[in-house]
């Protein structure tokens, strides 16, 4: 798979996420953590259109791993 396919992937994976987390009554701090998860989901995008997979991979890394911490809390990811 290609970076940039890769990458089209794991954007839908968190689009297909996130909405399972909004519908949850979050905390104040978890509030915060999903912010910053979408933020990073931006910035994927912001940096896979100019070319920079190396660093959209990354962000999308990064926002799992934050809306994850939220999955687990609620139990949302089967382990």
């Amino acid at each position: 798979m290609k970076p940039e396919e890769r990458i089209t992937k794991d954007l839908k994976i968190f689009e297909d996420n996130i909405i399972e987390v909004e519908k949850l009554d979050l905390t104040e701090k978890e509030v915060l953590v999903k912010d910053m998860a979408i933020r990073y989901y931006k910035d994927t995008k912001y940096y896979l259109d100019i070319d920079d997979e190396l660093t959209s991979f990354a962000c999308i890394a990064y926002a799992h791993g934050l809306l994850d911490s939220i999955r687990i809390m609620y139990n949302l990811i089967d382990e």
